[in-house]
């Protein structure tokens, strides 16, 4: 069984001794970030830093000519090239290495007519609106040009997808609203132009749908003057079952539109190179993990799919079912990745690393990756060194 371990160009990028750290876990492959979002991270063991805190940007050298002309453009990490050097020194200690692009979870990219806008019209400014033609096109820009980096074997497509509610931003005083996933969903449905345009051509009135979901939202959130919050599982409890169908319909074509086009663009970019997308497979999740039918992501019935799946498994008690529900829909001889959280600063229970692996093993999973090695402390690490032994 592969098994894999995600790293930040910057935990390996001017530490001598990081490679070898790294390569001694016992891992197959480690999958490097070449485009992330904007993030505070720990570096427990680098010998210049202790804590890395960097915008959003891409870690390689981009081709100017790939974006010469383009709406949406990512910005160069400065200094530019660690991505190149930290996968060299992880080859030469016998690592293979993977690509890593975080997508549609934009922070900075674009401007606000980029960005999710939830029903009340307040815009998330962390995520791009897939339902615009233009951020599906730098989607796919971005996802064809991380794949044609020669240092990595493979590309892995997070937030390759519908991007919501869920973020953890500075100062954060969101908690505890989104009390159940029909609320979560119902503030991540985007009513930007685009979408508003999307929903017209299936034959519902945007302002209608809009005012639906709001209504919903309020009777379930207490919000508005609602007398008290109504919590429900589904969205199709609170509101009518004609805005919530439309609402399913819609984003799922979205959805398959933008994965769609992302893996033709690696195709065309990389030949032979295998993809793998982060996803879901309930429809209605949003974020760096978005909702794909796995059976239409992964190209049951026809050419073009993705190669393997990667799944957030980050929950033992539901891990799973969760990849068990994914592999029933896998065509045979697909990739399913059940990733496992392996630093317990992030609520990561390393103690059991191995029952869970056994656990998803059983369930379906043909490989293992583990979340996260740079970020691991040394008994983290210990964890990691001992599942694999």
């Amino acid at each position: 069984m592969l098994v894999s371990a995600y790293l930040y160009p910057w935990d390996v990028d001017d530490d001598p001794a990081a490679a070898d750290r790294i390569a001694g876990l016992g891992l197959d492959e480690v999958v490097l970030a070449a485009a992330y979002h904007a993030v505070r991270a720990v570096t427990p063991f680098h010998p210049r830093h202790r804590i890395v805190t960097l915008e959003a940007g891409v870690y390689y050298r981009t081709d100017p000519a790939r974006w010469r002309g383009a709406a949406l453009r990512p910005a160069e990490a400065d200094p530019p090239g660690s991505f190149e050097r930290a996968a060299a020194r992880l080859r030469a200690v016998g690592l293979r290495v993977s690509a890593w692009a975080v997508l549609a979870h934009g922070c900075g990219a674009g401007d606000r007519s980029s960005h999710v806008r939830n029903a009340y019209g307040d815009g998330y400014p962390w995520a791009l609106c897939i339902g615009s033609a233009e951020v599906r096109d730098y989607v796919a820009a971005l996802a064809a040009e991380v794949a044609a980096l020669g240092d990595a074997g493979a590309v892995e497509l997070e937030a390759c997808g519908w991007y919501g509610i869920d973020h953890g931003s500075v100062h954060d005083k969101t908690a505890g609203v989104a009390t159940s996933p029909a609320a979560e969903w119902l503030l991540s449905v985007c009513f930007c132009p685009a979408c508003a345009d999307a929903y017209r051509q299936a034959g519902a009135d945007p302002e209608e749908l809009r005012a639906a979901v709001r209504a919903a939202l309020d009777g379930a959130l207490g919000w508005g003057g609602a007398v008290a919050p109504q919590p429900a599982a589904d969205a199709s409890e609170l509101m009518p079952s004609w805005a919530a169908d439309v609402l399913l319909r819609v984003r799922a074509d979205i959805a398959e539109r933008t994965a769609r086009q992302a893996i033709a663009a690696v195709r065309a970019a990389a030949p032979g190179k295998q993809v793998l997308v982060h996803a879901h497979p309930d429809p209605r999740a949003a974020g760096s993990n978005p909702g794909y039918d796995p059976a239409a992501l992964l190209g049951h019935g026809g050419p073009g799919g993705a190669d393997g799946i990667v799944l957030s498994c980050s929950d033992p008690a539901t891990a799973g079912q969760l990849v068990a529900r994914t592999a029933t829909a896998a065509p045979p001889g697909k990739r399913i990745a059940a990733t496992l959280q392996a630093v317990a600063g992030l609520g990561g229970r390393t103690d059991t690393l191995g029952e869970q692996a056994e656990v998803v093993r059983a369930a379906g999973a043909t490989e293992l990756r583990l979340y996260h090695a740079g970020l691991a402390s040394a008994g983290d690490l210990a964890a990691i060194r001992s599942l694999l032994s």
